[in-house]
């Protein structure tokens, strides 16, 4: 694989005080596989804020004790971030939170913004002084511009939405309301829940509704508005149906996980029938299918059934492995302490290896090695995406075309490169197949969407800041 997660999403609205950032805490951890760069988390109190947040994972940051130290509150806003744009550093930690003259907000934010660029150019020349380098405090600067002359929060989301292109699913708090908004396009998933006592929940993935004790209800609809307050729920649909729906195939290929359902199509499901279309299209002699842990294993399963290849867990990941764990500089290195090929499995076998992507094809060359030395006769490798060609500007960290290995290589180099025996991708044309609704697969057919920004970089305002003639 290669690429790296999404941000994950999350937050909580009750009539009554709850232990929110407890309710917070489950629901990140049910997220954490979409980031891991920082969390943070925000609760309500009556109108008073109290925030936390750190770099590291959920069960680093939040200690038993710092949990203790949030109020009960009726409302509270949590992120977990893998950055696409802005370094590393707690300036960039979501949720941004915001003191004005309309009062507090505090905002997280899954996607990224294609015209970032142009909107930040065009607040600092009217004289806002930017804290962070990433696009989530963007929005926020435009929600806040738009909150002055609006009647209400939910009134200056959408005036903002006006401006917003690119990706972006949001949950934003005031002092009264929950707000959460999806792009009219919907290019990252969002969806809301209720426990049996009332209670609200929103997030990224149903994955982390069940965390919580929530029951799925719906997801947010491309475009909508979503307000929890003292009148109820309420829908606001101006913007519902102004663009053509583009959910990212890639929610389903391996971001999601697998117990998610995304816009009615539960993720598994989207996987394996994945797998079953590679064995339709690339079929192979062989004596046992494996998948490549975690998310190439659904599709390793569809693979298996089509093809009548018996399945085998041939690669156990190392589940010990977090952030403290020190990456020693040799990919291949990192792909042995995270791997371990099981001998008896594939030893004199004829191996067919899923995985579900290849972006740079250096990790996926040291697991077939890995097999190779197992005893893996031969090891024909089955891939459940089209081949990466492009860029991606909406939230996966793609930002541009020099790392990908499908661009400047054919599928025949490729092979050889990897050290297989053979090598199928899943066909572009398939991909409809996959989910119910319109997505965006422009990473592999180059079929944008929205404008194509001019400055891609992940760092793009960091060296903004660094430029000596700014």
């Amino acid at each position: 694989m290669g690429i790296h997660e999404e941000c994950g999403v999350f937050g909580v609205f009750s009539e009554t005080p709850i232990p929110a950032a407890q309710v917070c805490y489950y629901g990140l951890y049910a997220l954490q596989h979409r980031g891991q760069e920082s969390c943070g988390i925000v609760v309500n109190d009556d109108g008073l804020f109290f925030p936390c947040k750190e770099l590291g994972l959920v069960g680093e940051a939040f200690t038993k004790e710092r949990l203790a130290g949030f109020p009960d509150g009726k409302m509270a806003v949590a992120h977990t971030r893998y950055g696409t744009t802005g370094g590393t550093n707690r300036s960039n930690c979501q949720p941004v939170v915001v003191n004005h003259q309309k009062g507090r907000m505090a905002l997280a934010h899954n996607g990224n913004l294609s015209n970032a660029a142009a909107l930040r150019n065009e607040l600092e020349l009217t004289g806002a002084i930017f804290h962070s380098t990433s696009d989530t405090e963007t929005i926020a600067y435009i929600i806040t511009k738009e909150r002055l002359g609006a009647p209400s929060i939910e009134e200056a989301v959408s005036r903002a939405m006006d401006r917003l292109e690119g990706a972006y699913s949001l949950v934003i708090m005031s002092p009264q309301k929950l707000i959460c908004v999806r792009d009219p396009h919907g290019f990252r998933p969002l969806c809301f829940g209720q426990t049996p006592e009332g209670v609200f929940a929103v997030a990224s993935e149903s994955c982390a509704l069940t965390a919580v004790g929530a029951a799925l209800i719906r997801d947010v609809e491309p475009g909508e508005i979503l307000i929890f307050g003292k009148d109820g729920v309420i829908s606001r649909r101006e913007h519902c149906k102004t663009k053509a729906p583009k959910i990212c195939i890639f929610e389903y290929i391996y971001f999601a996980r697998p117990d998610s359902v995304i816009d009615s199509v539960p993720v598994q499901q989207a996987r394996i029938r994945a797998g079953e279309i590679l064995a339709e299209t690339y079929p192979a002699e062989a004596d046992i299918v494996v998948g490549v842990p975690d998310s190439g294993l659904d599709a390793a399963v569809g693979y298996s059934r089509v093809s009548g290849v018996p399945y085998g867990i041939g690669l156990i990941k190392n589940k010990y492995i977090g952030r403290t764990f020190i990456s020693p500089g040799n990919r291949t290195d990192q792909v042995r302490i995270k791997l371990s090929a099981i001998r008896h499995t594939v030893e004199n076998k004829r191996v067919v290896l899923i995985d579900d992507s290849i972006v740079r094809g250096t990790t996926l060359k040291s697991i077939v090695s890995l097999l190779r030395e197992a005893g893996a006769k031969e090891i024909h490798v089955r891939v459940a995406a089209p081949p990466f060609l492009h860029p991606c500007y909406y939230g996966t960290d793609i930002d541009s075309e020099k790392h990908l290995i499908a661009n400047s290589h054919t599928v025949s180099q490729i092979k050889t490169m990897l050290g297989a025996d053979s090598l199928g991708y899943f066909p572009l044309e398939c991909l409809s197949e996959l989910t119910a609704s319109g997505f965006c697969d422009a990473c592999f057919s180059g079929r944008y969407p929205t404008e194509i920004p001019t400055d891609t970089r992940k760092d793009r305002f960091e060296r903004r800041l660094s430029d000596p003639e700014r």
